[in-house]
């Protein structure tokens, strides 16, 4: 259980590191906007965070895409699965089983404290090792990235360094903590009412994306035990414009990440009068060529606007 905690705490550095540096994936994700000054790359942009931290992923998606991919995701939910097997049900039904039983808070403590106490005897002390390991991969991949610019480079670094200080500091195994995170959790399981993988595999649509903002919900709670508030770097963001020529707008983002001050930045392009992250309709392009040698109307409008010239 320990190590599944410094996995989660590990899972919400990453998370925070992509709101921050990797902006620009998810940077039309808003809720549709209504005026010219409503629909500006910033205000998207903003809106996106607040859906995010509203943890509003039907709004994401429908908002970070052209209407009619949205439409084909939405109609291929649950589509395509893997086949569920005796073991992942059976896997399934002890996980729940455990979370939502009387006094499971009481269980999982006394079940995982002598885990905990070994944990802290044979690697606390090789924590920080471990995360100079991963730092250190971390700050490699960003390094060989050709396709980030100098300065992206040099603040996803600031932001790593960050991170790895939180993870190092953090003592995740923390019985009082660790008893937060597991009333979290248990709290979490029961709300979703979900009795068998079958049950959650058969969920609609709508209803995937309800459960989904639940577990959003007790993950940043989690997180907050630690001393990572996602809500607060979130509200920290704020968006300048760049350049904007009517197709193609830079904004440069700053933030504040675990006491730092960071910046990022996103590159939008507009499409039949809205405004999209540059990365999703490119690779929405590809998509397209990859698969019929041709894009739809509103993913062609897309390519060429992403390729038109910058006034700037």
């Amino acid at each position: 259980m320990s190590k599944s905690l410094l996995r989660t705490a590990l899972l919400g550095a990453l998370l925070a590191f992509t709101i921050g540096c990797q902006q620009q994936s998810q940077d039309a994700a808003a809720p549709a906007v209504q005026g010219a000054q409503a629909n500006s790359p910033d205000a998207v942009l903003m809106a996106t965070v607040k859906s995010l931290k509203n943890g509003d992923f039907d709004g994401l998606m429908k908002n970070a895409l052209p209407p009619a991919e949205y439409a084909r995701i939405k109609a291929d939910w649950g589509k395509d699965q893997e086949p569920i097997s005796d073991e992942d049900r059976a896997k399934f039904a002890e996980t729940i089983g455990k979370l939502t039983a009387p006094d499971a808070e009481k269980t999982l403590f006394a079940e995982i404290e002598p885990q905990l106490s070994a944990f802290d005897a044979q690697y606390q002390q090789q924590v920080p090792m471990y995360v100079a390991m991963g730092t250190g991969w971390l700050q490699s991949t960003i390094q060989q990235n050709k396709d980030m610019s100098e300065e992206a480079k040099t603040q996803a670094l600031a932001a790593v360094n960050a991170l790895g200080k939180w993870v190092t500091d953090t003592r995740f195994t923390d019985p009082d903590k660790v008893k937060q995170v597991l009333a979290i959790a248990v709290k979490g399981a029961r709300d979703l009412n979900l009795k068998t993988l079958d049950e959650a595999r058969a969920l609609s649509y709508d209803e995937g994306m309800a459960k989904g903002r639940a577990v959003f919900g007790s993950f940043k709670d989690a997180l907050k035990v630690y001393g990572l508030s996602l809500d607060d770097t979130l509200d920290s963001i704020k968006a300048e414009v760049v350049s904007n020529d009517g197709k193609n707008a830079k904004l440069k983002l700053s933030y504040t990440l675990l006491g730092t001050p960071l910046t990022g930045e996103a590159e939008m392009v507009q499409v039949d009068g809205r405004w999209y992250g540059k990365d999703t309709i490119d690779k929405l392009n590809e998509k397209a060529l990859a698969s019929n040698g041709a894009g739809n109307g509103a993913v062609q409008a897309a390519e060429g606007a992403a390729k038109a010239p910058s006034k700037d």
